[in-house]
């Protein structure tokens, strides 16, 4: 189904929605001083420190400084606390219809969607050259932008993001005579310290989320990134990564850390395989695992963490990922990463679309950045307020000064969610033992009767 379409039938099939939770008047009421804010946001409910910040901090200021323009600037928020897709559903109504918001919240993933079936466009082109001259871009890292960017025009500003690193065990490493300040330039280095950590007994050397039980963690966390290892994506100049050397090649990995015995199939086949493999993690029987920092802040944390850590300063390292071999990865990179996120749109229907950007770049500005973070340690898409922010924090200093500026998004287009569990299946065929070829020719023929033959690169 066309994007177009496919959003249109959302719309479509969904029109109670369009009450979801909503507050305030639509862009196309009221006078042209009146904005409005949406995200799936709620204060007490989803994501509440978002609705909180945006009503008690960001519109009070805004007004405040509009004011001293000599401008009586009126912003409304437009809460919702609803299911990710049951949002997207209702923002593609209100779009469609040309209503709606004057700036909305977008997961970064969709953005290729919307843009295709035009419901929203480039922020240039919606809001004018002022966009080009935003002092902001220069503290958003090329590769950040492509967060809210789609064949390279930029559709939004990216919020916070995050990345993906080996994360190891420093004292496995010391028992299998491996340095502590391990960083691999090669997907053979990593093979090579897996082979060292069998040798020394550890149960499970290496952690590569592979199958369909891990869900989209498998893509992220370890196809793409080695995908992306290899020159390759998932998507580029209009077309579809099939079963070509670089998927191949991809496979071939797997393959040889499943075959050589330094991996753990069964966690990959198990229904709580990947939270089996975050507890095996803090109990020293994983010597190395592929995740996001999500992993160091919210399951590894020595208090809070869902597989808390107490000595997980002393105890555990992370390293880039490398690519297949130095040069070989994306844009010519050594180390490559994948990353996710939100960003925020500008409404193309806006009755204000000059004062809307006004709204957005201050939103996008160091202070509401750094305001929007309430005093957490969190990686946000700004150079200069996570070199504040993150400065006691070395893993996600790590992240953001290292990973940042070469990692990768996912397209942001309707079809990639089928494609991303054609790759799991691939990946979940040589778990079972099949071989490179048979796996890649399967994932071959499910992507092109996904997006059609000639939209597949071979």
């Amino acid at each position: 189904m066309r994007p177009a379409r496919m959003l249109t039938a959302l719309a479509a099939a969904t029109l109670a929605l369009a009450a979801c939770g909503s507050e305030g008047s639509s862009s196309g009421s009221g006078d042209d001083n009146t904005l409005t804010i949406t995200a799936n946001a709620i204060s007490g409910g989803k994501n509440a420190a978002t609705a909180d910040w945006t009503k008690n901090w960001l519109i009070p200021k805004f007004q405040e400084a509009q004011k001293a323009k000599g401008r009586n600037v009126q912003v409304t928020f437009q809460p919702n606390g609803v299911d990710d897709e049951q949002y997207k559903t209702k923002i593609a109504l209100d779009l469609k219809s040309k209503a709606g918001a004057d700036i909305i919240d977008l997961d970064g993933i969709w953005v290729g969607e919307f843009a295709q079936a035009g419901y929203i466009k480039p922020l240039n082109e919606a809001a004018g050259p002022e966009v080009d001259k935003w002092e902001g871009w220069s503290q958003i890292p090329e590769a950040v932008q492509g967060l809210g960017a789609f064949e390279d025009k930029k559709y939004g500003l990216p919020q916070g993001t995050d990345g993906r690193v080996l994360f190891y065990n420093k004292k496995l490493f010391a028992k299998a005579g491996l340095p502590a300040d391990w960083q691999p330039k090669s997907w053979q280095e990593i093979i090579d310290a897996g082979t060292a950590l069998k040798k020394a007994g550890v149960p499970t050397p290496l952690q590569i989320d592979a199958g369909t039980a891990m869900g989209e963690a498998t893509t992220m966390q370890g196809a793409l990134p080695l995908l992306v290892g290899t020159g390759s994506e998932i998507f580029a100049d209009g077309k579809w990564a099939g079963g070509s050397q670089a998927v191949k090649d991809v496979l071939g990995f797997y393959r040889q850390i499943f075959t050589a015995g330094l991996a753990e199939p069964r966690l990959q086949q198990e229904a709580k395989g990947r939270d089996k493999s975050f507890q095996q993690f803090a109990d020293g029987k994983i010597g190395v695992l592929a995740e996001g920092d999500y992993f160091w802040r919210s399951v590894i944390e020595p208090k809070a963490g869902v597989a808390p850590m107490q000595d997980r300063e002393d105890t555990v390292g992370y390293a880039l990922i490398p690519a297949k071999q130095p040069g070989a990865g994306v844009r010519g990179q050594d180390f490559v990463s994948m990353s996710g996120g939100a960003v925020r749109v500008l409404n193309p229907n806006s009755k204000n679309p000059k004062l809307a950007w006004e709204l957005l770049a201050f939103m996008h500005s160091a202070e509401a950045t750094k305001e929007g973070l309430i005093g957490e340690a969190r990686i946000t898409s700004r150079t200069d307020v996570n070199d504040e922010v993150l400065k006691d924090n070395p893993m996600l200093d790590f992240v953001a000064q290292k990973v940042l500026p070469i990692t990768s998004y996912r397209p942001g287009l309707a079809v990639y969610p089928q494609v991303s569990v054609a790759l799991q299946e691939a990946t979940a065929d040589i778990v079972s033992g099949k071989s490179v070829e048979e796996a890649a020719a399967a994932y071959d023929k499910k992507v092109a009767d996904l997006v059609g033959p000639e939209n597949v690169t071979r």
